[in-house]
């Protein structure tokens, strides 16, 4: 009996359930930061924009990480190599609870992030053959699940730990959500089997064709286009509406909704059709992105487009994640790594867009607008994907 066939009968349920307290632990990790560096920048005696390159050394960290802890690990079973990455987790998070200095704590950072890209790219081949192959993407969906809800509660949390008890004992509280991770990965998945020796010439030469170059191409892009406004959106909703801060808050929660939604729709429609599901996804977010500056200006309006733009944005990681495995059939577990690097370089790539917007003088509008443009260029990649896919496939049928 296949593993997928024996998987399918006893359910996926609890092992998906596992990944995704995986990536909510990990989602929390990389984003509270954000809300948190006040807390650090005093803590460890820096400047907050010092602090804030805690957040780009995460990023690098996830790109140069991914690709050689998923050869690495290679050869283990599945579910210890998601194991040990879960335990790098819990030692980057404790190691940044007792950082010293600020130094120490970007080390720490980097230590945290060697996991993150190796994990989702290898729990992405793990959900993928829990289920039939016209449910695959649904299964990756409910592992980035995790990730969405990390952004709906963890994030919060974290934040609101370290402006009532400190910095420190949040990233400890952070590290606990590994242990609890890596007690459900042991619980939940197969033992499994070792894997073979990876043939690195042979997968780094799957990683270079056509189809798979254009799948990490157009996440890179579409990570772009969400991160222009992202980064900015706390200022930006204060030039728009001149919320308080209460508000801007509550607009970030439903951020974190609508990244819930798009995720699961984004499976969805990736089940049916993944250049469908581009297709119509990069299309919704460039639109919701241009209409942002009206939409904007009135407290309901900012409520509804967030939750739409949230939802638009992170419909995308499904399909595209799916797209780069299916395309890199000889080496999707690499494959499927990189490409989670290639959503981070998105995350560098759309803070410098819109830094170098609003360096030129420009005001904050000008940022959705400036995303909404990566995404139709990341929407003409996966259309010329098609386009090639479709044409090969005629001239192997002349051929035939």
């Amino acid at each position: 009996m296949s593993s997928a066939a024996s998987h399918g009968q006893r359910g996926a349920g609890l092992p998906l359930l596992a990944l995704a307290i995986g990536a909510f632990g990990i989602g929390t990790t990389e984003f509270a930061p954000m809300g948190m560096l006040p807390n650090i920048a005093e803590g460890v005696g820096v400047t907050i924009p010092t602090a804030g390159l805690l957040v780009s050394a995460y990023a690098a960290g996830v790109m140069v990480g991914a690709p050689f802890m998923t050869l690495f690990l290679a050869r283990w079973p599945r579910r210890r190599a998601l194991m040990v990455l879960m335990s790098l987790f819990v030692i980057g998070n404790v190691l940044s609870a007792i950082a010293p200095n600020y130094l120490s704590l970007v080390g720490a950072r980097l230590v945290t992030s060697l996991n993150h890209g190796a994990f989702f790219g290898l729990g992405s081949l793990v959900a993928a053959s829990l289920v039939p192959r016209e449910k695959q993407a649904s299964a990756v969906a409910t592992m980035f699940m995790g990730l969405t809800l990390a952004n709906v509660g963890g994030v919060p949390a974290a934040t609101w730990l370290s402006q009532t008890i400190g910095w420190r004992e949040s990233f400890a509280a952070i590290s606990a959500l590994g242990l609890i991770a890596i007690a459900s990965l042991g619980f939940a998945l197969p033992a499994g089997a070792k894997g073979d020796a990876p043939d690195v010439r042979s997968e780094l030469r799957e990683l270079v064709r056509p189809p798979v170059l254009l799948g990490i191409a157009a996440t890179i892009l579409g990570a772009g286009a969400m991160f222009t406004m992202y980064t900015y959106v706390n200022p930006l909703l204060t030039a728009l509406t001149h919320a308080s801060p209460a508000f801007i808050t509550s607009m970030l929660v439903l951020v974190g909704v609508g990244f819930t939604i798009g995720n699961s729709v984004g499976g969805k429609l990736a089940d049916w059709s993944v250049e469908g599901a581009l297709v119509i996804v990069l299309l919704s977010l460039a639109a919701i992105m241009f209409a942002f500056p009206w939409l904007a200006t009135t407290t309901w309006g900012a409520g509804v487009a967030l939750t739409v733009w949230g939802a638009a944005s992170f419909a995308i990681v499904p399909p595209m994640q799916t797209w780069v495995m299916r395309a890199a059939a000889g080496a999707p577990g690499l494959a499927s790594s990189v490409n989670i690097g290639a959503f981070n370089m998105g995350n560098a790539l759309g803070a410098a867009l819109g830094g170098a917007v609003l360096g030129a003088g420009m005001s904050y509008t000008v940022l959705p607008i400036a995303g909404a443009a990566l995404a139709l260029v990341s929407l003409l990649l996966v259309l010329g994907n098609g386009y090639l896919a479709r044409k090969t496939a005629v001239e192997a049928q002349a051929c035939a």
